[in-house]
């Protein structure tokens, strides 16, 4: 692919790594907020280039592993009614619920349907008028424009048989979070380019000088993460607490400005349980008022979800970085990508999954 060859160079792959070896006195702890990098340091072997001083903590930045469980049984009860058609993303179809999945749910008769937009539920919502089509509408800033988009055609079109069962999570409160917790560890951060690409580099400013850690925006080719790296070492080693944009083919601090105004539109800011972290204060998006006749936990009936998590699974110490997917004793034998015990080891973005699929089974 074009331009993209430049950024997975394994001669200056190694350049970097040996900048970083130079420039490293001490002990760093740093977060890659997004499950999109972490995958693409154990694909490629990222972090065993580092020194022994640095370590990549692995935050919650995958949408999916972080969507409450009691959310996903709500997901799982609307699939199930025999007048809907459930629209989802493929890597939510595994993500157990307390007793199933969405591929049950499919087995069992449900029509559950994979698409790769929520335009795609647009469409069969125009298609089926006799029937509900409901879209799944999980993620972070990245994915929510189109969501937004998509809630804002079906008002301005008329299409009364379609919602969204919304769980769009937000990066800056879970950056306040982990900076808050008790026995936090993270001394900087690795920010996700997608993310940033949409709503700029100017809420992080603030959070940098608060909790005074450096903040690296950064992509997600294997140089791009080991430039982030360098910079963020460099920042630290310097005692610095600024906000370096290394994605700047990507990102500016303004963001997608026609984007953040359609956000603004459709979602209003609200509290958000994150799955293995519980409730963040202002960390999601819910629909304003105005679209409140697009919300499926309001048009269906399923307040009554009792949910119950695994006793086995540890992937909400995981999602804090408190814990490596190999250091948790059901890793890839009770907890496997067939017999998965949490979202972690299904997801696209999944630290556990990225552990499994790339032979990192020994801690």
């Amino acid at each position: 692919m074009k331009y993209l060859s430049e950024f997975r160079d394994g001669a200056l792959a190694q350049k970097l790594a040996a900048e970083i070896r130079a420039i490293t006195t001490r002990p760093w702890s740093i977060m890659e907020v997004c499950g999109g990098q972490t995958h693409s340091i154990i694909r490629n072997g990222i972090d065993q280039l580092l020194p022994p001083e640095i370590e990549l903590i692995h935050g919650p930045g995958c949408p999916v592993c972080v969507t409450p469980l009691e959310l996903i049984d709500k997901a799982l009860a609307i699939a199930a009614l025999p007048n809907v058609t459930f629209c989802s993303f493929g890597d939510m179809l595994r993500v157990p619920g307390s007793a199933r999945d969405l591929f049950r749910i499919k087995s069992e008769g449900g029509d559950v349907r994979i698409v790769y937009s929520p335009l795609d539920a647009l469409k069969l919502a125009r298609e089926n008028p006799n029937r509900e089509v409901v879209f799944f509408g999980i993620g972070f800033e990245t994915t929510a424009p189109a969501n937004a988009m998509a809630i804002d055609l079906a008002q301005r079109q008329g299409l009364r048989n379609f919602s969204m069962l919304v769980s769009h999570v937000l990066v800056p409160p879970a950056i306040r979070a982990i900076m808050e917790s008790e026995d936090n560890r993270v001394q900087a951060f690795l920010a996700a380019g997608h993310v940033c690409a949409v709503m700029g580099t100017w809420q992080y400013p603030p959070l940098a000088a608060r909790y005074h850690v450096p903040i690296t925006v950064t992509g997600f080719e294997p140089l791009d993460v080991l430039e982030g790296i360098r910079r963020t070492v460099t920042h630290l080693e310097a005692g610095e607490a600024v906000v370096d944009n290394a994605y700047a083919r990507a990102v500016t601090e303004a963001g997608n400005q026609p984007a953040q105004r359609l956000l603004e539109q459709v979602f209003e800011v609200s509290d958000r349980g994150w799955r293995g972290i519980g409730v963040i204060p202002d960390s999601g998006w819910r629909l304003r008022e105005a679209y409140a006749g697009f919300d499926a936990e309001r048009r269906f009936d399923v307040s009554a979800i009792k949910t119950q998590e695994s006793a086995l699974c540890r992937s909400g110490e995981v999602l804090r970085g408190k814990l490596k997917p190999n250091q948790c004793p059901a890793f890839g034998k009770a907890c496997t990508p067939r017999t998965p015990l949490g979202a972690t080891m299904v997801s696209a973005e999944g630290a556990c999954a990225a552990y499994f699929n790339y032979g990192r089974a020994q801690a």
